[in-house]
């Protein structure tokens, strides 16, 4: 424990797989202060020790676990980790988070963070006790989907309450958007980070800690989490969350015509009500789970009855993404697409956007029943299940599928570069944005690539006009790009925020009497400004252009076919102008990289010297 504050181990435990060494590492003040934990910590271990030309399967390449200060702590929904590394999918920065238990189980084992380097030549699973840790054969394992092998590695270690994270047999093959999945349901998605385990030999981690965590002011952080459950308990919109969770935005989506349909050609969906909250309510839901920490209950478990398998979820996303982009009408089916993917450890998000992406390609004669073996029109829900298995095992057209649809559509060819929905080669999350210009900028300009987690903006969209292309938004945007990745670096789910309307104060005021730090909301939000940028850099320095901060072709081409945007596109002038705006804004040059006064003014002066030769003299 470090010894003048809370929060943080100040420790940091390093694996090195080639080597089996490990070693433990201390953290000094300056470093957690500046990065504040979680993706933080992880961007600048990525930016200081992976090189800049490495591959993401190569040995060289590393994958950081990393907790924040809140993480395990009394603070509402305190149970979330960072998942950091060089993306297989982007091969750019990419990162996911995570909920569950898992990373709280990391902090009690003594560490804020986990570095794992190297790669093992045989498969194993890493079990860490505390501050010991062992490697174990997984060879037993190797093959084996993520439920059988969560269950397993508990009975091997004689105890129910290991938290173990593990790849299934999607990372296992090397998909580009393989998961890490904890807790028989949480999943690391995006990003392709399950696929970097998987090229290190990691079938699993497994963690138990009994170490307990230092806290600054006791006293004030009970009361700051008394007056925050008090808020939560008595909000009226609790019972909704707790009834639906996010499967409620599918009405709200339709209604607003953003749900993706038919691989975001279409923006509403005739059949939502056959896949929306109520569908989920009264027809699969068995029960409802939770993070550490929290009391929304937000997580939603559904039986599969025709089969009686169990999953949790389906969430939003993955109801959008699989079903209504992939035009399948049954929340049944969907839970059950769902549980496929769990199982076999891959992005929900981005495997319904490659599949709906297939099947566009098979309606338009790109792909014939030859390429596939199989009809796979849109709807075909035996077509997808079938699909699921092939791409996760990287069995004929799953085995370019498995690439992502940036890289399929380059190999596929025909002309299929046009249905290929994502941004830098991430695909794109579940909201169509063609009428949402905010939306669509949070997408174009987010560092990891299209993802609504760091800046979920289609609601200023609805708010404040659906044709607007004004600075409002620009600002709007990166205001969230600040705010939305703070909960990220501290540990926290950003729901009870989202959901509630829990006042982003009370984070800095548990921060402060957890830590004993004194900071404000503005450090914070300084501090997360300092990462977006730094991610930005590591993109950069990765050859990265401003040519990659943009939207698919059918963003500018395809028309709206139907319902009160009918005929609308975005407009690629004033779009265009948009991006040039957020530059300005952002203090960076017209090519997209950050000026040197403004990494001066953030606090990384210490990077301009490796960055001189991007700047144009």
């Amino acid at each position: 424990m470090i010894e003048k504050f809370g929060g943080y181990t100040g420790r940091i435990l390093r694996i090195n797989l080639s080597k089996k060494e490990v070693k433990t590492q201390r953290v000094n003040e300056s470093f957690m202060k500046k990065y504040i934990g979680g993706r933080g910590w992880g961007a600048r271990i990525v930016w200081d020790e992976i090189p800049k030309n490495v591959k993401p399967f190569d040995e060289e390449n590393k994958l950081i676990i990393a907790n924040g200060p809140l993480t395990g702590t009394m603070a509402i929904g305190s149970g979330k980790t960072s998942v950091c590394s060089i993306s297989p999918l982007t091969n750019y920065y990419g990162d996911s988070n995570v909920g569950g238990m898992f990373g709280a189980e990391l902090k009690q084992a003594g560490f804020d963070a986990l570095i794992i380097e190297g790669s093992s030549k045989k498969p194993i699973y890493l079990w860490i006790n505390d501050e010991s840790v062992e490697f174990k054969c997984a060879q037993h394992l190797w093959g084996k989907g993520c439920f059988q092998t969560e269950e397993e590695i508990k009975k091997e270690l004689g105890d129910l309450f290991v938290r173990v994270a593990c790849i299934g047999p999607a990372g296992e093959a090397l998909v580009k958007f393989a998961s890490i999945n904890c807790d028989f349901g949480r999943q690391a998605g995006r990003c392709g980070m399950g696929a970097i385990l998987g090229a290190k030999g990691v079938k699993a981690i497994a963690v138990k800690g009994s170490l307990g965590i230092q806290v600054a002011d006791f006293e004030e952080t009970s009361k700051i989490f008394e007056e925050a459950l008090d808020y939560i308990l008595s909000h009226k919109d609790l019972k909704i969350w707790r009834r639906q969770g996010t499967m409620q935005v599918i009405n709200w989506s339709n209604e607003n015509s953003a749900l993706p349909t038919k691989n975001f050609l279409f923006n509403s969906y005739e059949e939502y009500r056959k896949i929306n909250g109520e569908a989920l309510e009264n027809e699969v839901k068995i029960g409802n789970s939770s993070c550490f920490g929290c009391p929304i209950c937000c997580g939603q478990l559904s039986m599969i009855k025709s089969l009686r398998k169990v999953v949790e979820g389906p969430e939003y996303e993955t109801a959008g993404m699989l079903g209504s982009n992939c035009a399948l009408n049954s929340i049944e089916d969907i839970a059950y697409a769902n549980y496929i993917c769990d199982d076999l450890g891959i992005d929900t998000i981005s495997t319904g956007g490659v599949i709906a992406f297939a099947m566009e390609c098979f309606e338009r004669g790109v792909l014939t029943q030859e390429d596939i073996g199989f009809k796979l029109n849109f709807g075909n829900k035996e077509g997808m299940f079938k699909l699921i298995e092939m791409i996760a095992k990287r069995e004929g057209i799953g085995n370019i599928l498995a690439e992502g649809v940036k890289k399929a559509s380059e190999i596929i060819g025909k002309g299929s570069e046009k249905y290929a929905m994502h941004v830098k080669g991430l695909e794109i999350s579940a909201y169509e944005h063609r009428a949402a210009q905010a939306m669509a900028l949070a997408y174009a300009s987010c560092d990891i690539g299209a993802h609504h987690n760091r800046a979920w903006a289609i609601t200023y969209d609805v708010k404040v006009g659906r044709e607007s292309y004004g600075e409002d938004k620009v600002k709007w945007v990166i205001y969230l790009q600040h705010l939305r990745p703070m909960f990220d670096c501290l540990g926290v789910c950003r729901f009870p925020w989202v959901e509630l309307g829990l006042d982003p104060e009370y984070y800095v005021r548990f921060f402060k009497a957890i830590t004993g730090f004194d900071i404000s909301l503005n450090d914070l939000l300084k501090a997360s400004e300092r990462i977006y940028n730094l991610t930005r850099l590591i993109n950069i320095s990765r050859g990265m252009t401003s040519k990659e901060d943009w939207l698919p072709e059918r963003d500018f081409q395809d028309p709206i076919p139907t319902g009160p945007f009918k005929g609308l596109t975005l407009d690629r002038e004033k779009f265009k102008k948009m991006i040039k705006t957020y530059y300005e804004l952002r203090g960076w040059d017209e090519s997209g990289i950050p000026l040197k006064k403004t990494l001066l003014e953030i606090g990384l002066e210490d990077i301009i010297p490796f960055i001189e030769s991007f700047y144009k003299h």
